[in-house]
C-alpha cells in the first residue's frame, strides 16, 4: 500500500517514540498526584521537576519562570489577559502584530470589553514587522507588545531581538511595556534562549515539537506582574490551578529537549527537501506565487498560491492521492474565510484562496517530495481547465 505522505507538520506532529516511552510509566505505574507529600506523589513531583529542567535548559531561564498550561492557546491567553489585568494601573494599551495566533487576537478582543486599547501592528509584504514602525506606536500607556516568533502560515521569522531592543530603549524612561512572543512553531528550528531573544514572556506548545497534545507552557520573566486566568488549588505558585498533567509534562520536557538538541541538523535536512519541493513547483506549474518571506522563514515551511484555482480543491485532490497538506493554519481550517495572515501581507483575495501550505517534518523523505511533484502538476492543470477564473499574473 502506498505510504501516506504527511506535509502538515505545522498543524501537529506525531509523538516521538522516545517521548512516548518516557510518558508511559506515568499513566499506570507512577500515577501519583504531584501535590501529595507521600512517596507516590513525590515520584510524580520529581518527574515534573525534571521535565521542567529540560524545558528551562532550552529557554535559559529559572525553574520558577515557567508555567505549564493545557495548550499554547491557554498560554497566550495567560500572557495577554494576565499581564494586562495585573498592570492596569500602568496603562491600558496593548500592541499586537496583524499576524498573531487567533488565541491572541481573541484575548485582545475580550480586553476591548474591559476598556483596553488594542493596536494592530501592520506587517509589510515581506511578512515582517518593522521594529522602527513599532517604536512609533509605543507610549506611556503601553503595557504589552506581542509579536509571534514565526507565524503558523508562512513561517516568516520575525526580528524579535531587534524588537526587544526597541522596547528596552523605551523602558529606560518607562516601566513598560513587556514583550511576549509565541514560539510554538519556532521551537523546532530556532534557538529559543529567552536571554538572546530579549523577551519577557514566551509561549510553547507540546504537539508542535513531537510531544503530546493538551500541553503547553509560558515563560514569565521573574518579577513580572501577572494574574492567573484559572483559579483553584494554588498549583504552580497560584498562576495556573489544577492538578498537573504529569504524563504530558514529562513528554513535553523530553520533546523540547530533543527538538533543541537536533534542531540544526534537522533544519538543514528539511530545508533541502523544502527547496527541492519549491523549485519543482515553480518549474512545472505556471502562475504560482510564494507567500511570505523567501529568506527569513522556517526551513520546513512553503506557502504558495496557485492562481485560478481554489486551495481547498487542491487539498481534496491531494488527499485522494494520500498527500496531506493544508490551506492555512489548523485554527482556520474550519472557516471559509480567507487567511487573515495572508490578507495582512497585502495578498489579493484571489491569491489567498488559492494558497496551499506545505510543512515538512522528521519523516519527510526525498521520495515523498518526488511523489508530490509528480502528482501535483496534473491536479492543478485539471482544476484550471474547469475554472472560470483567469487572474492576471
Amino acid at each position: 500500500m502506498k505510504r501516506k505522505i504527511y506535509l502538515d507538520y505545522a498543524a501537529t506532529t506525531p509523538v516521538d517514540r522516545r517521548v512516548f516511552h518516557a510518558m508511559l510509566p506515568y499513566f499506570t505505574k507512577k500515577f501519583g498526584n504531584p501535590s501529595n507529600p507521600y512517596a507516590f506523589g513525590l515520584k510524580a513531583k520529581r518527574a515534573l521537576i525534571e521535565a521542567t529542567r529540560e524545558i528551562v535548559a532550552a529557554l535559559n531561564c529559572a525553574l520558577d519562570e515557567f508555567i505549564f498550561t493545557g495548550s499554547a492557546t491557554e498560554a497566550d491567553n495567560l500572557a495577554i489577559l494576565g499581564v494586562a489585568r495585573a498592570n492596569r494601573e500602568w496603562g491600558n494599551k496593548i500592541i499586537v502584530s496583524a499576524i498573531e495566533h487567533k488565541g491572541i487576537h481573541a484575548a485582545c478582543n475580550a480586553l476591548k470589553k474591559e476598556d483596553f486599547e488594542i493596536v494592530e501592528l501592520p506587517v509589510g509584504k515581506n511578512g515582517l514587522v518593522n521594529p522602527a514602525e513599532l517604536a512609533k506606536f509605543l507610549d506611556d500607556k503601553t503595557v504589552l507588545v506581542s509579536v509571534t516568533c514565526a507565524d503558523s502560515e508562512t513561517g516568516t521569522i520575525q526580528p524579535i531581538a531587534e524588537i526587544s531592543e526597541i522596547i528596552k530603549a523605551f523602558r529606560k524612561k518607562n516601566p513598560m511595556p513587556y514583550l511576549h512572543t509565541d514560539a510554538s512553531q519556532a521551537a523546532l528550528c530556532l534557538d529559543i534562549n529567552v536571554k538572546k531573544l530579549g523577551v519577557d514572556l514566551l509561549t510553547l506548545s507540546g504537539h508542535k515539537v513531537y510531544g503530546p497534545k493538551g500541553i503547553g507552557g509560558l515563560y514569565v520573566r521573574r518579577g513580572i506582574a501577572i494574574e492567573p486566568i484559572i483559579f483553584g488549588g494554588g498549583q504552580q505558585r497560584g498562576l495556573r490551578a489544577g492538578t498537573e498533567n504529569v504524563p504530558a509534562i514529562v513528554g513535553f520536557g523530553r520533546a523540547i529537549s530533543l527538538a533543541q538538541r537536533y534542531r540544526k541538523a534537522e533544519s538543514a535536512r528539511v530545508k533541502k527537501l523544502r527547496d527541492r519541493l519549491e523549485a519543482g513547483i515553480f518549474k512545472t506549474i505556471p502562475k504560482v506565487v510564494l507567500n511570505g518571506n523567501k529568506t527569513r522563514r522556517l526551513p520546513n515551511f512553503l506557502n504558495v498560491s496557485f492562481l485560478d484555482v481554489e486551495g481547498e480543491a487542491i487539498l481534496l485532490y491531494l488527499d485522494g492521492k494520500e498527500i496531506f497538506v493544508n490551506t492555512g493554519s489548523a485554527c482556520n481550517s474550519e472557516s471559509l474565510e480567507p487567511s487573515s495572515v495572508l490578507m495582512a501581507l497585502g495578498s489579493p483575495y484571489e491569491h489567498v484562496h488559492g494558497s496551499i501550505r506545505f510543512t515538512l517534518g522528521r519523516e519527510t523523505t526525498v521520495s515523498d517530495i518526488n511523489y508530490v511533484l509528480r502528482e501535483l502538476p496534473p491536479i492543478v492543470a485539471k482544476l484550471r481547465r474547469i475554472s472560470p477564473l483567469s487572474i492576471k499574473y
